[in-house]
This record gives C-alpha cells, sequence and structure tokens, in this order.
C-alpha cells in the first residue's frame, strides 16, 4: 500500500526520502571538517565592477571574486545582498548588469581552457548562453544596447538576440600588421547611434560596426601617429561626443559626426596611461562654484589616484583624489593596487570606484563650501594581498561570545583585520592613525598629478607586515577604553601621567600585541575601539622582533627577538618589568659565586637556595626566538628558538628553572599552548611535531608525517586533537589520546596560518598567495568521528571553500551528510568474552543489580509499610457516591477468588522457574561446564536470584543431586576461568548467607568451600602483585628525575 500523503508543510529539516548511497569515489571530502564559506574578498581581480539602478532609491553593484559575483547595495550602505551560485568552472572574465540579470563571461584565458556565458538573477544561475564552437578566445567585455548583447574577445565580437538569447552574428576587426587589430579599448555604444558600435583597437583606430548587418561603416583615424593604442573609450552625456585614450597618455574629446577632435589633454603617461573614464551627468561639479556641467573623471591602473577634471574652456584638472585605492606595492604580483574602474551613477553626486586592493568604495560630493575633491561615503574591502597570520579572539572573564566571532588577521599589505562570522558588515581594519592626514604633512600626496610614475603611496606609514599576533580580553575595555585622542606606538620608555594610569585602570587598555617583519618594535592595539594603542614596544637588545606572548590576565605582553632576548612590558604603562633571563648587577653576580664556592660540597643546599642548577641571570638563548607561551597562572614562561632549546622561566623573578635540549637541526619553529590539558606543541625543524607536558617537562608525543616545512599548527578547542598544515599542501589532523593520524585535507596549495575558534565550530585557515580567509565547520560536535588510523595516500585533493557556497557546508549540514564510508570506519566491537586467559575479567551485569542482591534483605525491610493504610474518614465530594459502589462483603469474596487465581497461577510460574533453574544447574554439573548455568543465573532479577539461592537444596543425599556442591563447583570454575569476578564473590556471600548452617555439617561442602577459598588466595594474591608492578612503573614514569 502506497503511503498516503504528509498534510500540510513539513517541518524544518525534516528527511522527506531516503538519499541515494554513492560508492564515495567521485566525492571526496573530509571525515571532520565541512567546507562552510570564505571571508575577506570584495573586489580582488581585475574585472570591473557592474551597477544597476534598482528602482528610485538606491543602485545594486557587482563585483567579481574569481568564480563567483558578489551584489552589494549602495543604500544600505554596500550591504552584501547575493553571491550567486554555482561558481563557475573557472575564473570570470567580464560582467554586466541587464534588466535585473548579471551576464558573467568565465574561461578561455589559457589554451584549451572551457569557457562559457551564465545568466544570474538574484544570485541564481538561471540561463545559459551557447557561444560558437570555433571561439577560442576570452571574453574581455560584455555591452547590451536596444536589443542587442555584444560579446567582445580580443580579435573578435559576437552578436547575440537579447530577448532570445541566441547567437546572431560574429565580427572580425580588420586585419593589420603587429597585432594591431586587437580590441584593446573594449566596446561601447552611443546614445541615438541605432545598432551602432565602437571598437578601440590596437593600432589606435576605432571602428565603428553595424551590428545588424555585420559591416563596417566607418574607422576613425588616431590622433597622431605616435598616439599608441587604444586604451578606453567611453561616450560622454553630449550626443555624438566619446572620449578615447591612447596608451601613451593622450586623452581626446572627438565629434563622431564630423570626426574632429574637440579637446585634448595629457591625462596620463606612457606608464601610467589612462585605463577608465566616467562622466558626471546630474549637471553640477565644474566651475568656481561648482554649478556647471562638464565634469571628467579618469583614473589609471598604475596608481590608487581619481583625477576630476573640468571641460569648460580647453579642460583643466580641477582636483585629484589621492590614493583612492592603494597603488601597486613594489611586490606588485602578491600586492597589486591601482583602480580598475570609475563610475559616476547615473543623475547622482556619486561616484563608485574599485581596485585590486580588493576594495570597493563610493564618494559623494557634498562638502560645504564646494570642493573639487568627494569625501568617503561608503566603503567595503578586505586585506589587498596574502595573509600571514590567524588568531581567534578569545573568551573574555564574562564569557563574552567574541572567541567565536571574531577573527584577527594580519597580511603583507600591512593592515590587520578583524573579521565577523555572524555578519560580514561588521568586518573592519584596526585603524592605524591619520595616515591620509600623515601623507599630506610629509609631502606623499602633494605630488603633481601628472607626474611620471605613481603619484602617491601610504605603504612606508604603515607599520610593517605582522608576523604575529597575540591576544586576551580580560583587561580589554571595549569602545570605551582610554577614552579621548591619544598618540599611538609611543616608542619613549618615559613613565606615563598618574591620571592616565587611573584613566586606564578604570576602563582598560589595550589587548592585542603584534610582531612585525623586519621591524625592532612590537606594536600594542585596542580591540574595543578597533584602532591602534599607544605603546611601541622594543625587543630587548636592539634587534628585530620574532614572536610576542600576551598573559591570560592582559597585564604582560612577552616579546622575543632574533638574537635571542625576551623582554616582559606591562600594558598599562609601557614599562618593561622583567628579562628573561633576569638583570643580574655585577655585584649579586660576585656575591653569587662567593655563595657557589662556599657551598660547593653541599649540592643539595646549593641547589635550594639557588632555585636549581640554573643560576640567575643565565640561560639566554642564542639565536632566533620562535615561540613564547605564559602559562594560565602566571607562574611560568616557555620559550623555544632556533638554538634547538626550549626553555621554563619563573613568571616573577626571570629565573630559567629547566629546559629541554633539542638538536639544531629539530630546533622548534614555532609553540602553540592548551591551557586546559597542560600541553605544548612544538613545530619542528625536522618536520615534526612534539608535544610536552607541563608539568613533567616530557615529550609525550611525536607526530611524524610532513614530507615539507610546517607552516602552523593548533590545538582543537578541547585539546584532543592537533591540526598541522605543512608546505606539502597537506592539512593534518592527529588525535592525542590514540597518536593515530585521523584526517587529512589535502588542498591545491599550501595553507600557510591555521587557528581554531574556542568554541570548535570554526577552522580558520589561509592558503598561499590568496588575500581571504577559508572557513571550515566542525562535524564531530554533532557526529561520531572515528579515531582510526588513515593513510596520506588515500587523501585526495579537497575544494577549498568558497564564497559562491558552492559545495559548502554549514554545522547542521554537515552533521546530516550521509556518511558513505562509515561502514569502512567501523570498528568491530571487542567481545565481552575474556581478552586473555591471564587477565581477571569483571562481567557486565550493573553493579546495582548484584549490589542489590547483596542488601535485598535489608531493601525490603526499608520498604516495609509502618501502619496498615486508613480509610478516609469523608470522601471528597468529587469521589463518586457509595451507594454506586458494590457491598463490601461482596467485593471482599471477588478479591479473595482473585488473589486465589493469581495465587495459583504465580506458584505454578515459580514451580516453573525453579524447575529450570535447578534442571540447568544438574545439566551443567553432567558436562562439566557451567557457562550455560551461569549466563542463566546473570539474566535472573536481584529478587529472582535470591529466590533460586534459597531453593537450593541437598537432594536425595547423593552427589549427583546435591545441589549445594553444584553452585560451590559452578563458582570453583567461574574463578578458575578469571571471569565475572564481582558477581563470584557476591554470590557467594549470598549463599554462605542462606546455607551456613547445612554448610557446616556436610564434609563435602566443607571440602569444595576450602577448594574454592584457596583457589580465591592465589587470585588474590596474583592481583596484588599486578597492580602494585603497575603502580611502581607509573610513579617511576611520572617522577621528574627520572
Amino acid at each position: 500500500m502506497s503511503p498516503s500523503p504528509v498534510d500540510g508543510p513539513l517541518p524544518k529539516r525534516r528527511r522527506t526520502c531516503t538519499s541515494v548511497v554513492s560508492t564515495g569515489q567521485d566525492r571526496k571530502t573530509s571525515r571532520i571538517f565541512a567546507p562552510f564559506r570564505t571571508v575577506g574578498l570584495v573586489s580582488p581581480t581585475c574585472v570591473p565592477f557592474t551597477s544597476t539602478p534598482l528602482g528610485k532609491t538606491t543602485f545594486q553593484i557587482t563585483t567579481s571574486v574569481g568564480r563567483a559575483l558578489q551584489t552589494y547595495d549602495l543604500l544600505r550602505g554596500l550591504n552584501l545582498v547575493f553571491v550567486t551560485r554555482p561558481q563557475t568552472p573557472v575564473d570570470i572574465t567580464a560582467t554586466v548588469a541587464w534588466r535585473g540579470k548579471i551576464l558573467a563571461a568565465w574561461g578561455g584565458a589559457k589554451k584549451s581552457e572551457p569557457q562559457g556565458l551564465w545568466v544570474f538573477q538574484r544570485g541564481k544561475k538561471v540561463d545559459e548562453l551557447k557561444l560558437p564552437p570555433d571561439m577560442a578566445e576570452p571574453v574581455k567585455q560584455i555591452v547590451t544596447f536596444g536589443k542587442w548583447l555584444i560579446v567582445c574577445a580580443i580579435t573578435r565580437v559576437e552578436v547575440f538576440k537579447s530577448e532570445s538569447l541566441e547567437h546572431y552574428t560574429t565580427i572580425h576587426t580588420m586585419p593589420a600588421a603587429e597585432a594591431g587589430n586587437e580590441i584593446t579599448g573594449g566596446v561601447t555604444t552611443m546614445p541615438t547611434f541605432l545598432n551602432k558600435i565602437f571598437l578601440g583597437r590596437g593600432d589606435g583606430k576605432v571602428e565603428m560596426w553595424n551590428v545588424k548587418t555585420g559591416k563596417l561603416i566607418y574607422t576613425f583615424m588616431p590622433a597622431s601617429p605616435d598616439c599608441g593604442s587604444v586604451t578606453c573609450l567611453e561616450p560622454s552625456p553630449a550626443l555624438s561626443l566619446m572620449a578615447i585614450a591612447y596608451s601613451e597618455g593622450l586623452l581626446i574629446i572627438i565629434d563622431i559626426l564630423t570626426d574632429k577632435p574637440l579637446l585634448q589633454v595629457e591625462a596620463g603617461n606612457s606608464d601610467a596611461p589612462v585605463n577608465c573614464i566616467s562622466f558626471r551627468t546630474d549637471g553640477t561639479g565644474a566651475g568656481s562654484d561648482g554649478r556647471k556641467d562638464g565634469v571628467m573623471a579618469t583614473a589609471t591602473a598604475a596608481s590608487g589616484d581619481v583625477t576630476f577634471w573640468d571641460l569648460n574652456g580647453g579642460g583643466r584638472v580641477m582636483g585629484v583624489l589621492r590614493s583612492a585605492h592603494n597603488p601597486p606595492s613594489r611586490d606588485g604580483r602578491l600586492i597589486p593596487g591601482g583602480l580598475t574602474k570609475i563610475e559616476f551613477l547615473p543623475g547622482q553626486p556619486v561616484i563608485v570606484t574599485s581596485g585590486r586592493d580588493n576594495s570597493l568604495k563610493s564618494w559623494i560630493f557634498d562638502k560645504t563650501p564646494f570642493t573639487t575633491v568627494p569625501r568617503i561615503l561608503h566603503s567595503r574591502s578586505g586585506h589587498a594581498g596574502p595573509v600571514n597570520c590567524l588568531h581567534f579572539l578569545p573568551s573574555d572573564f564574562d564569557g563574552f561570545e567574541a572567541g567565536n566571532k571574531w577573527l584577527l588577521s594580519g597580511g603583507r599589505d600591512r593592515s590587520l583585520w578583524g573579521w565577523s562570522l555572524r555578519r560580514d558588515g561588521q568586518s573592519t581594519e584596526l585603524s592605524q592613525g591619520a595616515i591620509r592626514k600623515k601623507a599630506g604633512k610629509v609631502g606623499i600626496l602633494a605630488a603633481n598629478a601628472l607626474a611620471h610614475g605613481p603619484v602617491s603611496t601610504l605603504e612606508d606609514l604603515k607599520a610593517p607586515e605582522i608576523t604575529c599576533i597575540a591576544t586576551s580580553l580580560n583587561r580589554d575595555g571595549g569602545i570605551g577604553a582610554m577614552p579621548g585622542k591619544l598618540p599611538i606606538w609611543q616608542k619613549g620608555q618615559g613613565r606615563p601621567k598618574a591620571t592616565d594610569a587611573e584613566v586606564s585602570g578604570a576602563t582598560g587598555w589595550e589587548s592585542v600585541v603584534t610582531a612585525h617583519r623586519g621591524d625592532s618594535f612590537a606594536r600594542t592595539w585596542f580591540w574595543g575601539r578597533k584602532r591602534a594603542g599607544r605603546w611601541a614596544l622594543p625587543a630587548g637588545d636592539s634587534s628585530n622582533v620574532s614572536t610576542v606572548a600576551i598573559s591570560p590576565c592582559g597585564s604582560f605582553a612577552v616579546i622575543g627577538s632574533e638574537l635571542g632576548s625576551i623582554v616582559m612590558y606591562n600594558l598599562q604603562s609601557g614599562i618593561c618589568r622583567q628579562r628573561f633571563p633576569s638583570k643580574v648587577s655585577p655585584a649579586q653576580a660576585r656575591q653569587l659565586r662567593l655563595r657557589q664556592l662556599q657551598q660547593a660540597d653541599d649540592v643539595a643546599q646549593l641547589h635550594a637556595e639557588t632555585g636549581g642548577r640554573f643560576p640567575p641571570g643565565t640561560g639566554k638563548h642564542t639565536k632566533r626566538v620562535t615561540g613564547i607561551v605564559v602559562d594560565s597562572m602566571n607562574k611560568y614562561i616557555i620559550s623555544c628558538a632556533l638554538d634547538g632549546m626550549v626553555k621554563f622561566w619563573d613568571f616573577l623573578t626571570g629565573t630559567l628553572l629547566n629546559q629541554i635540549d633539542w638538536s639544531v637541526k629539530s630546533a622548534p619553529a614555532m609553540c602553540r599552548y592548551h591551557a586546559a590539558n597542560g600541553l605544548l606543541a612544538f613545530a619542528c625543524g625536522d618536520n615534526s611535531i612534539r608535544v610536552v607536558d607541563m608539568e613533567t617537562k616530557k615529550t609525550i608525543r611525536e607526530f611524524r608525517g610532513p614530507r615539507d616545512a610546517i607552516n602552523d599548527l593548533c590545538f582543537s578547542s578541547d585539546g584532543r586533537w592537533i591540526i598541522g598544515a605543512s608546505r606539502d599542501g597537506l592539512i593534518r589532523i592527529w588525535d592525542l589520546p590514540t597518536s593515530h593520524l585521523i584526517d587529512a585535507i589535502r588542498l591545491e596549495r599550501p595553507c600557510t596560518a591555521l587557528s581554531m575558534s574556542s568554541s570548535g565550530e570554526y577552522l580558520a585557515a589561509t592558503i598561499e598567495d590568496e588575500p581571504g580567509v577559508t572557513i571550515w565547520s566542525n562535524k564531530s560536535l554533532f557526529r561520531h568521528v572515528p579515531t582510526r588510523q588513515i593513510s596520506e595516500d588515500d587523501v585526495d585533493q579537497i575544494s577549498a571553500p568558497t564564497v559562491s557556497g558552492e559545495g559548502n557546508q554549514g554545522l547542521l549540514e554537515g552533521a546530516f551528510e550521509d556518511d558513505e564510508s562509515a561502514a569502512g570506519d567501523e570498528i568491530a566491537a571487542p567481545s565481552t568474552e575474556q581478552l586473555s586467559p591471564d587477565m581477571m575479567t569483571l562481567s557486565t551485569v550493573p553493579k546495582s543489580r548484584w549490589q542489590t542482591l547483596l542488601h535485598l534483605d535489608l531493601i525490603k525491610e526499608r520498604n516495609k509499610p509502618k501502619e496498615p493504610p486508613k480509610a478516609p474518614e469523608k470522601a471528597p465530594f468529587f469521589l463518586p457516591s457509595t451507594s454506586s459502589a458494590p457491598a463490601p462483603a461482596r467485593q471482599d469474596a471477588a478479591a479473595t477468588t482473585e488473589e486465589e487465581a493469581k495465587s495459583r497461577i504465580t506458584k505454578l510460574d515459580q514451580a516453573r522457574l525453579e524447575e529450570r533453574f535447578s534442571a540447568v544447574l544438574r545439566k551443567a554439573a553432567m558436562r562439566g561446564n557451567y557457562d550455560d548455568f551461569i549466563t542463566h543465573l546473570k539474566s535472573l532479577s536481584p529478587s529472582s536470584a535470591d529466590l533460586e539461592l534459597r531453593s537450593l537444596s541437598l537432594g536425595n543425599g547423593t552427589a549427583e543431586t546435591n545441589e549445594l556442591l553444584h553452585f560451590i563447583q559452578a563458582l570453583i570454575a567461574r574463578l578458575e576461568a578469571r571471569s565475572d569476578y564481582e558477581l563470584t564473590q557476591a554470590w557467594m556471600t549470598v549463599f554462605l548467607r542462606l546455607h551456613v548452617d547445612v554448610v557446616s555439617q556436610s564434609q563435602v561442602l566443607l571440602s569444595a568451600l576450602r577448594r574454592w577459598r584457596a583457589q580465591q588466595m592465589r587470585e588474590s594474591r596474583r592481583l596484588d602483585e599486578l597492580v602494585g608492578y603497575c603502580s611502581g612503573v607509573v610513579s617511576f614514569l611520572r617522577s621528574p628525575w627520572t
């Protein structure tokens, strides 16, 4: 019979059908972590953004982030509203907004690479355009006008009908020498020019084609022979006028109808040609008072500046928006910069810009009095370069959930970002002060807009590249910490004013400390205020800072240097409080030496007075300090360095207490600490990870397997796993209790940094040369994770989390994912039978059952009623009247009859039970195997077992019918088998309590009891010896002197 249909809507997350079980060969996933999402990507590619008006109130801006598109709402402050899915097979090369849809072209950049053209609407793919099969060039630009869709490649243009999306014709540019027919300036259209498109060529010519007939109508010759190729075409608001920019810096505005230039300016140069032009269309902005029309904006990919032109009176530069986006860095390959597109919104005093620095910004002209340069309106951005380090914020003393929400990251672009995993709009970059104001004072922003080469750079005004992050929120005062305007990163060691100390003591102080590449100062940050802190803390020996740490209380920062010094500073005052080793004056050194000479004969007393075998002032690292840890109680500081030493210091005195000496080849490159279990993990130079117990100072685990250097490692939130990322492209997860490699993730490129949230919900990882941060969800929070050892050869490449969400999983999706390999991962549970005949095995019977059997008499005594129940004097009003109740005599007679019937049935069942118990016992005695009898006795309840033991009898005097003797022999056999030890003791105790008078009068039973007692004594002595031996071994291993 077919199931009936379900009435009403189904509840959430209810499985309505059985999923198809796959073989597992075509699906490669991690057993523990599921890809969740990628944060930090806004506009990291060179693909220009596209905009579309949304009604009369706002605009939507769409940017490319590789294989997906992100759409932002301008009215809501560039709030992210859509992310397209599915993601394209390869990177997107061109986009355009059209009738509420987004067209995205992808692929074709490499030889034999697939390519296509997809149509998205509200983040979902709704259609696809079929490109001609002979097309082997990537799409560079898409333009829509009228009933046509124009797809521009390198030397050809494909024309589609916008209504049916079918291919109409192909236009090939006219051939020319030296690749002069390449479309370098893109394609554009002109208002009132029906069915006409304009193509900018590499030889400086501009061709006008009729897309309906597919014919070349006219060719506009270059303004001069040496102007270079066309780089940009843009129609002006004035009819028949078009702006053309050339690669040598020339920009002209030409009348299309007469083919005559009306205006000619030098807007760039050969190193920085103009690549984007936009005209203001709200009718204002030009002139001395800003009330005239005729404003043009130009930008170049070689700088981050936007130049505004007043086209009235022959054209002049009216203003330059300096460093609207970061210019290309000195390492332009990893940290690109420059502008990719600028666009004035139609009818609005707003210009939108995007750059290769992974940012999207909007600017508005609304200053009073009138100014020619706009102010920032909205901004969305991320790291402009690859990410170096990650750190989830810990929870503070109030249990604030920052540890699961906020992620700190430092990148090669010299920025420190805080990412919100709950709402993208809350993500922010921590301010490094008024950078633009400083640049204006030192003259960086005062250069001529038309000068040769990059005109502005803010790179040198920021702190150097961040390499290490340490945080503690216990002293963070939030947004109210140290109110007012404060100087940032003071490098002097002057003591602050008393009022500053009082204010900071009441409101809190800095909670983040960072180390920087090639810099001798560590810097502090206010997390609550999202800005730079007051102190730049120098290394103890004037060398570069290599690593930093912060105490759990949030009051002290510990800094390690490249030459081996370790210094501790107070974060409230910025004053140095201790050095490791502590600084010893000459007088103290002489006294120490004299004391050693006087007491050299008494080694124990010498150790007691000097704190061990390491005198104060000794034990300094001789090479670069690679890791520093402060324990959870502020008692010890642990440091490791490239000299192969792991040192344990006293927090208060700075004296070296202990050290572990590893070889230089296996020197630790980094250190991680888990406070809950007191374990330290070190990534060593021999590509191994060693785990050291904080209490015993001994190595308890050593994990090997990485074939290249270890980039980063971290503990899981519960301290059960160690997660390590290495240069061979694998992220490995080891299980600490079993020492097994239980999972591995193989990525296309190596992971460079790792961090796990304090709740264990997320694992954050960065990919080499990528500006985004990938987030993985932990499936073990909702499902069992086997700890079976896996082989690295079986690990296949896994796709990293994507922005689009294609293939990504949240926590619940990961929890309910069907695990096809579950059957293979299952390990057969060990049998409940004895594992070895030399082991004493306990039973699987619940403890409460045999304990109840021992004290059954006492339980019955306590449960006896103290007095018989009494009838109520007067029945409540809601009980039925006595008239309807049966007569007492008749009721008593019925109860008696029923009780007799029950008694007969109960007696019959009891007789059957006793007969079965005796039969099983006698049958086991005849065979000499009492296993079935013991199994039957285990299945009885405490009251039934007590009744059966009471029913044991001597029989007719022969050995075959003596049930007491058989029972004793069964217990002896169980004791000899070394099984069910505690049950044997309980049953013998109850047996002797019930039948001691009968046993004492029978020599046969007494002889059997002596045999049982001898076996019991032998097992007792054997167990005592084994327990004593194990206790001694454990004590020996735990002793710090062995």
